[in-house]
Parts: C-alpha cells; sequence; structure tokens
C-alpha cells in the first residue's frame, strides 16, 4: 500500500493513538500503584520486521530498549495472536521489575506487528521485597529472570507463585495489561486495513 503525504500523517496519528490507548488501558486496569499512580509503564507499536511505528508518551528508558525485546521475540518465530512475556535484561528487558508483554498482531493470518507494554511490577521475586535490593552481586538475587516466553496461564501461575503479596488472584496488573492489549490489537488490525 502506498500513502500520499495527508494518507501518511493520517496513519501516523492513528498508531500513534492506538499506543496511547494502550498505555491508558494498562494503567486504568492495573491493580499495582506502581503502575496506577506513578505510571511506569510504557507502550508501543512495531511493525512485522520489528521496527517501531508508534509509541505512547511514558518512561523513555522503557522505549529504547523494546525494539531488542521485540527482536528477542521474533527470534522465536512467533505466530499471529501469540502471548510473549519477558523482564530479562538481555533480551531487551530493563531492569526485573519491569515486565513485557508482546502480542503478535494478526493481519490475514500473517504477523502484521507486534504491540508491546511494559510496566513496573513492585515484586518478582528475589531475595528480597521489592526486587531491587541494595546488596545484590548477581541478578539472580533481584528476582525471577524470564527470557522471552510465550505466556499461558501456566507462565502466569509461576510468575504469581514467586512474588510477594497477601492477594492471592491477579498481581500487578500483568494479566489485565494483556487483556488491554488484545482490545488494542483488534483496533490495529482496523487501522491497517484503512479503518479508523
Amino acid at each position: 500500500m502506498r500513502l500520499d503525504a495527508v494518507g501518511l500523517e493520517v496513519m501516523a496519528h492513528a498508531f500513534a493513538s492506538i499506543a496511547e490507548e494502550m498505555g491508558l488501558v494498562l494503567v486504568h486496569s492495573a491493580l499495582s500503584p506502581n503502575i496506577r499512580e506513578r505510571r511506569d509503564a510504557s507502550a508501543a507499536l512495531f511493525d512485522a520486521d520489528g521496527e517501531m511505528i508508534a509509541q505512547a508518551a511514558h518512561i523513555p528508558v522503557h522505549l529504547g530498549a523494546l525494539a531488542d525485546a521485540v527482536a528477542a521475540v521474533r527470534h522465536l518465530e512467533p505466530q499471529p495472536r501469540e502471548l510473549f512475556i519477558l523482564n530479562d535484561p538481555y533480551a531487551g528487558g530493563s531492569h526485573l521489575p519491569d515486565l513485557t508483554l508482546i502480542g503478535v498482531i494478526d493481519i490475514e493470518g500473517q504477523v502484521g506487528g507486534y504491540s508491546v507494554v511494559r510496566a513496573h511490577h513492585s515484586d518478582v521475586g528475589g531475595m528480597t521485597p521489592g526486587s531491587m535490593p541494595a546488596g545484590a552481586r548477581e541478578l539472580y538475587q533481584e528476582g525471577l529472570i524470564i527470557p522471552p516466553t510465550r505466556f499461558t496461564p501456566d507462565i502466569e501461575r509461576l510468575l504469581l507463585a514467586n512474588v510477594r503479596s497477601r492477594r492471592p488472584a491477579r498481581r500487578g496488573g500483568a494479566g489485565s495489561g494483556g487483556a488491554g492489549r488484545a482490545r488494542q490489537a483488534t483496533r490495529v488490525e482496523s487501522v491497517a486495513r484503512g479503518g479508523a
């Protein structure tokens, strides 16, 4: 599809609007005060080749590493509509409490791009509550390291079993942010087809 200058500008604003809305859905649906009140979260859209096409005006340090996270997921040969999670700093993560969800956008049965959200969670295990111990000498002491992994209910249970929290249900908003991301992927498909 070729676009003239006006069409290109319209699409750029549409994708930027989607990224902003993804961030708002994440913030408003989160249980964690880190996300809900401090807004320590980011959202972006990437094309099928892993190039960023839109980002929300959130936490800059998050956005800088998101391209590496998408690249790490692309090595796993993702299929449309799959969802991945990671926090590994050597695979596009920033630090362990920042969990990243990457959704694979489906356009006519093909990978059309990636929707990405990253949010700071209050605890991901480790030697002290908060997952940022001052005396840590190894990454393992900070918490659970998650390489790029397909996000399934089993993975969610594994994560929840490794955090300190009194709430046994969803903690920190990872699952609820994923639901918001899924809704946005549908809107991305519509925009990619030329709709609004």
